[in-house]
């Protein structure tokens, strides 16, 4: 493929939270590279998703739900969700059937000044009738400057090749930004942690979930077997409490099933250790945060 014709680019997905981002692009690559949760905020992250194919390279982004921060966490959170929108070729804006702009109308203004290709992507269409669709659709084509508006199930693949031809019909004539065997920038450690962490989202209810973040402080590879010592974060002793369980059976649980999704994804057995420390306030915190890994 000459140089001359091969097409790169930073395809940059935002949206509230919940609305299907991350399914979205571990739809489109066909990995799972975003943890998945039914509750909001999920995604605290930019995760990084690369489409190597010889006449093109699309980078996709997927980036932490739009929101009002409450907490430092969120402003870092936000940080990202911005950063998104300054480096895009081309922006996927994902919403839903149930969905609208409360506390949002800042970044719209931004988008819709970016002055790149935004595709409005309507997702969820399993969920309702159409005459919900058409609804939805008007409210949103009067709120943002889109090129196209697609609906689609990211859940069931339905119009993904409507999605990605549409990106490729917009994406600017470029060499790769990263080596073609690449799926991600993100380091193993950091899937690891996050497999750790979807696993707390799904197994725990309420605040503890927003209340915790997982590092992985010892991570041994060989041929045939990875071994890793996953720490989670807590804020608070009582949370230290809830996360172990009786027994110590809830973060056993949450180990187990963490364990054979890092089997899956790294492509060997794992052996993880699991253990809980409480970090006071770590979400308050500029330098605890920092020190996770959220820099923005």
């Amino acid at each position: 493929m000459s140089e001359n014709t091969h097409k790169a680019g930073f395809v940059n997905i935002i949206g509230k939270p919940n609305v299907g981002k991350s399914t979205l692009m571990n739809a489109l690559l066909g990995e799972k590279l975003s943890i998945i949760s039914s509750k909001a905020q999920t995604t605290r992250h930019r995760i990084l998703g690369i489409m190597n194919e010889p006449e093109y390279q699309i980078v996709f982004s997927d980036t932490p739900g739009m929101l009002k921060p409450k907490y430092e966490l969120h402003k870092s959170m936000m940080g990202f969700v911005n950063l998104s929108l300054e480096d895009a070729d081309v922006i996927v804006f994902v919403t839903d059937l149930f969905e609208n702009d409360e506390e949002i109308e800042d970044i719209i203004k931004k988008i819709n000044a970016a002055d790149v290709p935004v595709l409005l992507i309507i997702n969820k269409i399993d969920l309702n009738k159409e005459e919900k669709l058409a609804e939805v659709t008007q409210y949103w084509t009067e709120k943002i400057n889109a090129d196209i508006v697609i609906p689609i199930s990211a859940l069931e693949g339905f119009n993904l090749q409507k999605i990605l031809q549409e990106i490729l019909d917009r994406l600017p004539v470029h060499p790769p930004f990263y080596d073609k065997e690449e799926l991600s920038d993100r380091p193993e450690r950091f899937f690891a942690s996050e497999i750790v962490r979807e696993k707390i989202f799904i197994q725990y209810k309420k605040e503890i979930p927003y209340s915790t973040e997982v590092r992985i402080e010892d991570f041994e590879e060989t041929e045939n077997l990875i071994r890793m010592r996953a720490v989670i974060f807590v804020e608070r002793d009582s949370q230290k409490g809830i996360i172990i369980g009786d027994k110590g059976k809830a973060l056993k649980r949450v180990g187990t099933q963490a364990r054979i999704e890092m089997e899956k994804f790294f492509g060997k057995k794992v052996f993880l250790e699991t253990f809980v420390k409480v970090e006071d306030n770590w979400r308050k915190n500029k330098n605890k945060l920092r020190k996770f890994g959220y820099d923005q």
